[in-house]
């Protein structure tokens, strides 16, 4: 039984040196490959994010989010045409809702970009949220490390749709765009309980529609109810560069109208990051939600096991143990487990 555990573990090396090898070079079959291991999760898809991860960094990451309907898919489309033209390699990371049966994506947003499919510079891909809040799911930051170690160097990440929940995407993107359509009425309001403040730029979607200069005005106005940014300080004392104001502006991505302005937003906005130092302080923030998010599920999954807990729930079911206390127990003896391996 040892030999063929050792067997399997060396097979186990051998496909993922193999996988991270061609991957590295380039190989879009590598990442399709490796993009379905970081969905499965377990060992193997940690140890291949582990021998990746190096490599990463190179790639500018945009988070498009936004109410279901807004057209971020076709946005999406528009903007990898968008890097094409301008000799960008593009890789588009779609977390699609579950099907509630089999608990796999509903495929949507490939099937709208079908057209992108023969352009080997183009890379789509669609993830299941699998009942993840916040319009992302668990393997996406793993996903965008795969895209990035293979080169791609504009990695677009569409969210869900669920609305004010998918404040996420900041903890993944350097620059979040929020995309709005006209007609919204209400939900524009709503934009100020979350969404709003997350925006490194704000599109406004089919601005060929009635009512397009209303919605930019509206959210322009709001904008300038917000607290201004800070920018970080110079020798002086004096700000080392003005603060970035988050542009509103209109598309049609169905017409590819406006995305060049948009790409050029983008450009300005990456280029702000650095110059400013903000990347780094961002990416700070980054890494630590990503890590904390981490280390919540793997404690989640270790308390996992109802039958363990089974007589400390019967005491809070009794009242003669809190439900705070309760908690606490657990996760002290999950410590105490932990020290001991």
């Amino acid at each position: 039984m040892r030999g063929e555990a050792e067997e399997g573990a060396t097979t186990i090396m051998t496909d993922l040196d193999t996988l991270a090898r061609e991957l590295l070079a380039g190989s879009t079959r590598a990442l399709a490959r490796g993009l379905t291991w970081v969905e499965s999760g377990g060992e193997r898809a940690e140890a291949l994010v582990a021998r990746l991860y190096p490599r990463t960094g190179r790639a500018h990451v945009v988070g498009l989010t936004g109410a279901p309907g807004s057209g971020k898919s076709t946005l999406a489309r528009a903007l990898a045409r968008g890097a094409r033209a301008r000799g960008r390699t593009v890789g588009v990371l779609a977390v699609d809702p579950s099907s509630p049966f089999s608990g796999g994506a509903i495929l949507g947003d490939r099937i709208r970009m079908n057209d992108l499919a023969l352009d080997p510079g183009v890379f789509i891909r669609s993830m299941a949220t699998r009942g993840a809040l916040g319009g992302l799911c668990r393997a996406a930051a793993d996903g965008v490390d795969l895209l990035d170690a293979a080169g791609r160097d504009l990695i677009l990440v569409e969210t869900v749709g669920v609305g004010q929940d998918e404040v996420d995407v900041m903890r993944l993107a350097h620059t979040v765009v929020v995309v709005s359509v006209p007609g919204l009425g209400d939900d524009v309001q709503a934009l100020k309980a979350g969404l709003l403040e997350i925006a490194d730029l704000h599109v406004v979607n089919k601005a060929d529609r009635e009512g397009a200069d209303r919605t930019l005005g509206e959210l322009r106005s709001m904008l300038t109810l917000l607290p201004p940014a800070e920018s970080p300080a110079g020798p002086d004392g004096a700000p080392a560069v003005e603060p970035w104001v988050p542009p509103v502006l209109p598309a049609s991505a169905a017409r590819e109208e406006g995305i060049e302005a948009l790409m050029d937003a983008l450009d300005g906005h990456m280029a702000y990051l650095k110059t400013s130092g903000e990347l780094d302080r961002r990416w700070r923030r980054m890494v630590g939600a990503r890590v904390l998010k981490i280390a919540q599920e793997l404690v989640a999954r270790r308390l996992a096991h109802p039958a363990a807990a089974d007589a400390d729930v019967d005491r809070v079911a009794r009242r003669e143990l809190s439900p705070h206390a309760c908690a606490r127990l657990l996760l002290t003896r999950l410590g105490e487990r932990t020290s001991h391996v």
